[in-house]
């Protein structure tokens, strides 16, 4: 199945805006570079604090570089021309499931196969 130019477009459309809301969450979080949070205290109370806010930020900064990193593949395979093909087996990729999830690179079956889902 060949993907039609309005919905390549409209993919294009929505990747391009994706791209610039991860990038600006991840300059909001300082970019590349997380700093620790220094709340003032010495309790072992505020150390947690600390911590626990250090981590989440860490996790937050790590999934945003991933969705980021997903979002530039998918865009340079629409440029490519390979948006929409699986890039395990090559097959096309459901147009239902590029619309729920725009960067996937695999089909549902590959997926599966991957994540070892029945």
């Amino acid at each position: 199945m060949k993907l039609n130019q309005a919905f390549l477009d409209k993919m294009t459309a929505l990747l391009g805006e994706e791209k610039i809301r991860l990038e600006s969450e991840l300059t909001a979080l300082g970019g590349e570079v997380v700093l620790y949070p220094e709340t003032g205290g010495n309790s072992d109370d505020d150390n947690a604090a600390e911590i626990t806010e250090y981590a989440d930020e860490i996790s937050l900064t790590d999934r945003l570089k991933l969705e980021l990193r997903d979002t530039l593949k998918a865009l340079e395979a629409l440029t490519k021309g390979t948006y929409g093909r699986c890039k395990y087996c090559g097959k096309d990729i459901d147009i239902k499931r590029l619309e729920a999830r725009p960067t996937s690179s695999s089909c549902v079956e590959c997926k599966k196969s991957l994540t070892q889902e029945l």
